[in-house]
């Protein structure tokens, strides 16, 4: 039998765009004849799947798995929202999503775990449901967030079914008090966070590089006004304090009754359960984010099939 090299599997990959594992595999079956490794794999369907890999996906849904103080959220990606609705793709992603809960935010570990039942990792899962389905299927990201006393509140807004939709988010809350009312108060922060969209709990948790960005331009603007260098200073104060409280969690008013900071409604809450109360972070994930999407023209496209 041929010695499978490393450089035999990267020529196949090549070749395929199938990935490592399922091409070292191909090899070992057809004692390391390229050709018909790549037959191999065609039979299998892996070649197929691989073809459809280059092929956009930023439909799909977002998964939500919840522990004993710990959550996760994954996002898995498909070509159209008509896949998102299909219940075998559905129940693939909730096996993902309840996977990466030990999986600390490590997308190659999560791709490498095992699905219980199947003996097929989540990445052969992946290219069996692509070969069935006829899309292009991408596990894209995976984050979680745990808390050692407290709870972590979860949210999933449009959701096509339990535990999967559109946008996911997360709150943990660090406290010594009653459960259920910390459980309570962590779920409608999640809701805020899906909603509002902040990139931190807290001021000292933003970027600086970003605040001095942001400070930058804000000066920039003020001195365009002709004021003089004290007025100016104010000015850009002023206005960053308007952009903490559009990206700043604690800054922000609450959704839930639109007119308290969320900082008010966490000092208000300790003193009710009689116990500090702190966010100690949060997670947001939606469907499809910072994915390039094609433009595409449907009647030019309808006008090209009928030609």
């Amino acid at each position: 039998m041929a010695e499978i090299t490393a450089a035999l599997v990267k020529e196949l990959r090549e070749k395929t765009g199938v990935g490592m594992m399922d091409c070292k595999k191909a090899l070992g079956e057809t004692s390391g004849d390229i050709e018909e490794a790549v037959d191999w794999l065609r039979t299998h369907g892996l070649a197929a799947a691989a073809k459809k890999a280059g092929r956009v996906a930023w439909e799909g849904l977002i998964g939500l798995s919840a522990g004993d103080n710990s959550a996760a959220l994954v996002e898995v990606n498909s070509e159209t929202d008509f896949v998102s609705r299909n219940e075998e793709f559905q129940n693939v992603v909730r096996e993902i999503a309840s996977l990466a809960l030990s999986c600390g935010g490590d997308i190659e570990k999560l791709r490498a775990s095992e699905i219980p039942g199947t003996g097929r990792s989540v990445e052969a899962e992946i290219t069996q449901l692509v070969a069935t389905i006829g899309e292009n299927i991408n596990v894209r990201r995976v984050t979680g967030i745990a808390v050692d006393a407290g709870v972590v509140g979860s949210y999933v807004h449009a959701a096509t079914a339990p535990g999967l939709g559109r946008i996911g988010a997360l709150v943990a809350i660090r406290s010594e008090g009653d459960k259920a009312a910390l459980t309570q108060l962590a779920h409608q922060l999640a809701m805020h966070v899906a909603a509002a969209s902040p990139q931190a709990v807290s001021v000292e948790d933003l970027d600086a590089n970003e605040v001095e960005r942001e400070r930058a331009i804000l000066r920039e603007q003020a001195e365009g006004s002709g004021k003089t260098a004290e007025i100016i200073d104010k000015m850009v104060e002023g206005r960053l304090r308007k952009f903490y409280e559009e990206v700043v969690l604690l800054n922000q008013t609450f959704i839930i009754d639109g007119e308290t900071k969320v900082s008010k409604v966490i000092e208000q809450s300790a003193t009710d359960l009689g116990s500090a109360v702190e966010i100690v972070g949060i997670r947001r994930f939606a469907l499809g984010d910072g994915i390039e999407r094609e433009e595409s023209d449907f009647a030019a496209e309808v006008a090209a099939q009928l030609k």
